[in-house]
């Protein structure tokens, strides 16, 4: 069974800055999107980023211009990194592929951004 490992979380202070991994133990080169997600206390799951095979990338606007996705397919890696965070970046972020095809869900990474 595929298993998706996320790391990288940790405590920071606004505006600090963190770098997340996602590990997935299968090849990720023919999973068009990847993307991350994450969920706050008491809150649904939200999408936060995508990157696609071509380097495309999407955001939602909450992040927008703080945090950014990249890839490398040849570490079946997808990472997010966070700067100027901000108190309602707090979450267990996961990532996951986009689309037909998807992954069981890994066990996140905490942020807790604090001041």
């Amino acid at each position: 069974q595929v298993q998706v490992v996320e790391s990288g979380g940790g405590l920071v202070q606004p505006g600090g800055s963190l770098r997340l991994s996602c590990v997935v133990s299968r090849s990720i080169d023919a999973i068009y999107a990847m993307g991350w997600y994450r969920q706050a206390p008491g809150k649904q799951r939200e999408w936060v980023a995508t990157v696609s095979n071509s380097d495309t990338t999407g955001y939602t606007p909450s992040v927008r211009g703080r945090f950014t996705i990249s890839r490398d397919n040849a570490k079946s890696t997808v990472y997010l990194q966070m700067n100027s965070l901000k108190l309602e970046d707090t979450a267990v972020y996961y990532c996951n592929a986009i689309g037909e095809v998807t992954f069981p869900w890994g066990q996140g990474t905490q942020v807790t951004v604090v001041s």
